[in-house]
């Protein structure tokens, strides 16, 4: 059993934890490069969108307090296929973050002088990556995060505590600071939405909700669902904790936007007054914040404000590190998870004498580690771990009203308010972040999960649902390949080459269905009874996700530079394609035997 010792306190800051890292720091001047002025209302939707998916994980956690919920919940509710796929989607996600928080860190610290910078970064087609030390280096608080994980979560949940402190107290000092420097003109007398760049007006607004870290940043949310089984009293804490955490982070993130915008001087980085997207190429984009204060500080003589940039230094290394310190415990989690529905071997729920499951632990170190080669810069990582988690947050709503009609019986002590309503709009935010991150992001996160997939014909069909062997490593060796043969046409055809795109396209799609939809009918007909009824509760969600991409490539946020459907026509299409599919699946869920067993558990305790 895992340890129960966290309070609302401790949970509530977990989430904070997760929310408050690199993104305040990095989001701000990115969010305003894409959208202007009208990045304060990026937040403040991305905010409230994921506050209902966060409403309907709330319930979800209290009735079923499991550690590494959010990948278990969907195998709960649908069964194996759909809980397995969206299982390693969330891992995908999750095995990042303490990547980008430790590149963070590391990027952050070059500012300090030239020789760091040139020892520890270098640039790549405009873009800072590290180079091998740094690298190295960020390996070290990989490194350092696993080893405040190993020794149990009552270190952790104390130690993360007293780090959240801080990070909530730097950002609001910071917003505050900065009023002093504000300029009403950089709110009245500019385009209020950016007109420059590849997006314009409200799309441009839409866009910067996804691909800035505006969502990576409220992703935070899910910490106190991950943690709920080591919680003292789970069915109390986890809403309070996921709703007083998402409120607090929509009041700062969206001071801190506002004073950004408003203390930029033009006139001191060289930029044309209201030329948003210059942003990214100025001074600024060094150290935002650092920088406005530094300026404004001298400029206005306010030694304060001068010093308080100081401390931003310093920030930067405790509010990424924080995160990253989160995310290698949420990680751990979701192998855990995983294990636990025996889609990994058991050896991942092996418990150290902390209580801690330590090969779970050593593989997200592992994983970490990996994925730094490949993707040595925050900016490469952001938009690709942001949208594969918001993926599995299409089943928050789903999930929510799927198992009040499955399991009217399961015990709930939060039972959230109007949830037959909440429930869909939790499902439509979820799919409208997915499609607004566009159309090549898209093609990243699909095609990284189908590496993937074939795993569960590989391994779980043969294992539990009596596939034949030579006939489930086929299927998965032929899913495999597909999927890797078509990414690279794609990427040679579509995403480098738009001479004949869609042309392309439809060559790729019809691909990309055949490799989608064929390992399920051939798996549908090879396994067990019981398999069979997994494979058809999954069809729903690959429906979803072939229907959302074909929208991504002909709408306003795909790469055509005429867009068959214009924007608000695909916004609204994203929305009837969300409502359709949330339907279909609630009507795809069953009674599982795993939601028996917790139902049978729950009646015991009484």
């Amino acid at each position: 059993m895992l340890r129960k010792e966290l309070s609302l306190l401790d949970l509530t800051f977990l989430a904070l934890g997760g929310i408050i890292g690199s993104a305040w720091l990095f989001s701000a001047l990115s969010a305003a490069s894409v959208a202007g002025p009208s990045s304060v209302f990026s937040w403040i939707i991305g905010g409230i969108l994921m506050m209902f998916i966060g409403l309907a994980y709330a319930e979800l956690g209290t009735a079923i307090p499991k550690s590494g919920g959010i990948v278990r919940y969907p195998h709960y509710s649908h069964g194996s296929y759909i809980g397995y796929i969206m299982a390693v989607l969330y891992l995908i996600s999750a095995v990042t973050t303490p990547s980008i928080e430790a590149e963070a860190v590391v990027e952050y610290i070059t500012g300090i002088n030239p020789s760091l910078s040139n020892l520890l970064t270098t640039t790549v087609n405009g873009v800072t990556i590290l180079t091998l030390p740094g690298i190295g280096l960020a390996i070290i608080l990989l490194i350092i995060f696993f080893f405040i994980n190993y020794f149990g979560i009552k270190v952790l949940g104390k130690t993360n505590t007293g780090i959240t402190i801080w990070k909530l107290i730097v950002p609001t000092i910071t917003f505050i600071l900065l009023f002093l420097a504000f300029n009403t003109k950089n709110f009245t007398s500019y385009s209020f939405f950016s007109n420059s760049g590849n997006y314009t007006g409200t799309i441009a607004m839409l866009y910067a909700i996804p691909s800035t870290g505006i969502v990576y940043a409220y992703l935070g949310f899910r910490q106190p669902v991950e943690y709920a089984g080591e919680a003292k009293n789970p069915q109390r804490d986890v809403a309070r904790a996921i709703v007083l955490s998402l409120l607090i982070a929509i009041a700062i993130y969206t001071f801190l936007q506002i004073s950004f915008i408003g203390a930029i001087d033009w006139s001191g980085i060289n930029v044309t007054p209201g030329n948003w997207t210059a942003l990214l190429s100025s001074p600024l984009a060094n150290g935002p914040f650092y920088y406005e204060l530094n300026d404004a500080g001298r400029a206005l003589g306010l030694s304060l404000l001068t010093y308080w940039s100081y401390v931003l230094l310093i920030d930067a290394v405790i509010s990424p590190s924080g995160t990253g310190l989160v995310y290698i415990g949420t990680t751990t989690r979701t192998f855990y998870g995983i294990a636990t529905d025996e889609y990994f071997p058991q050896i991942f729920l092996r418990l150290n004498k902390y209580r801690i499951p330590i090969w779970s632990l050593a593989a997200t170190l592992v994983a970490s580690i990996v994925f730094l080669l490949p993707f040595p810069s925050w900016y490469e990582f952001v938009g690709f771990s942001s949208l594969a988690t918001v993926f599995t947050y299409v089943m928050g709503g789903i999930g929510l009203q799927t198992l009040r009609k499955t399991a009217p019986d399961l015990r709930r002590p939060v039972r959230i308010f109007g949830g037959s309503i909440i429930a869909p709009i939790a499902t439509i935010s979820a799919i409208l972040v997915v499609y607004w991150s566009g159309f090549t992001t898209i093609f990243f996160v699909l095609t990284s999960l189908f590496i993937l997939v074939p795993i569960f014909w590989m391994y779980y069909a043969i294992k539990k649902l009596n596939m034949n062997l030579v006939v489930g490593i086929g299927v998965g060796l032929f899913q495999l390949i597909a999927n890797v043969g078509l990414a690279y046409f794609a990427y040679l055809n579509i995403l480098n080459d738009t001479s004949s795109i869609i042309p392309s396209f439809i060559l790729y799609f019809l691909g990309f269905l055949g490799m989608v939809i064929i390992p399920s009918v051939v798996g549908y007909f090879m396994v067990n009874n019981e398999g069979k009824r997994y494979v058809l509760s999954g069809l729903w969600l690959l429906g979803l996700i072939l229907s959302i991409y074909l929208l991504s490539f002909f709408g306003n946020f795909g790469p055509l530079s005429n867009p068959l459907i214009p924007f608000p026509y695909d916004t609204i299409i994203a929305i009837a394609i969300g409502l359709v599919f949330h339907y279909f699946a609630v009507k795809s869920g069953f009674r599982t035997e795993e939601i028996k067993s917790i139902i049978k558990e729950q009646l015991e305790q009484d």
